[in-house]
């Protein structure tokens, strides 16, 4: 790896901290870098999920005065959240390499729809946020949705931060902002179980994890102050071009 696809990952990891933070969907420009870079795709997203951990921890800590008054929830939402991220993560592993090459497309897909359709998500939330019990506590659908949104993060894991706006947004009494704050926590524990159970078995590019983890970390804390004050669709609109790009070329490569 040369000087200049070093410093493009670490911008990348800049990039996927801040939009993690502030949105969602980080993944869909880290991944899709290694992927041009000729990182294998296991590798690549093994890898861009350790480095994307300290990231999303350091987004939680811009958040952390959302965070107050919400320590039983983060119990026993991040238990879902923990559950389903290992068992994603031994998916990964044990599956064969050419099954998740196989559905890669499938899941850049996917994540390009939610960022494309995450106004729609969030008016959708906005519009339901009053079914929500009343006493702030979470309707009883949460937990198993977070664990099964768990094993998609631990798994790949893109614009995972888009769905669990969506599901605790609806069955969870709370502003969106501690909301936002709730799911960078949560998102941080799916991604560092699953980066725990890789960085114990699986083949990482430790090089890469660490240039995205230093980049992700900067991003993390500019996404916290700054990232919702940037222009949405503008970020939006750089993940969408850079999610079809990857799409693309790995379609025809």
């Amino acid at each position: 790896m040369d000087p200049l696809q070093s410093a493009l990952i670490l911008i990348a990891g800049v990039g996927a901290g801040t939009i993690n933070a502030a949105v969602g969907s980080g993944t869909l420009i880290t991944f899709p870098t290694l992927l041009a870079f000729g990182v294998p795709p296991v590798v690549a997203n093994v890898s861009n999920t350790i480095g994307l951990v300290p990231g999303s921890l350091a987004g939680a800590w811009g958040y952390r005065r959302e965070l107050a008054g919400q320590r039983g929830r983060i119990l026993r939402l991040g238990v879902a959240a923990l559950i389903g991220g290992a068992v994603g993560g031994i998916l990964l592993l044990v599956l064969p390499p050419g099954a998740f090459e196989a559905i890669v497309p499938v899941l850049i897909g996917l994540g390009v729809v939610l960022v494309i359709t995450g106004p729609s998500i969030s008016r959708w939330v906005a519009k339901r946020h009053g079914d929500a019990p009343a006493d702030g506590s979470e309707r009883w659908w949460v937990w198993p949705a977070i664990a099964m949104l768990g094993v998609y993060g631990g798994y790949f894991g893109a614009a995972q931060g888009v769905l669990m706006i969506a599901i605790i947004g609806i069955g969870v009494a709370e502003s969106l902002q501690r909301l936002n704050a709730l799911k960078n926590i949560l998102v941080a524990i799916t991604n560092g179980i699953s980066g725990l159970i890789f960085a114990l078995v699986a083949d990482v590019d430790w090089k890469i994890a660490a240039l995205i983890a230093v980049g992700a970390t900067i991003g993390g804390l500019l996404g916290a102050r700054i990232g919702r004050r940037l222009p949405p669709n503008v970020l939006r609109g750089v993940i969408v071009v850079v999610g079809i790009t990857a799409l693309v070329a790995f379609l025809i490569g």
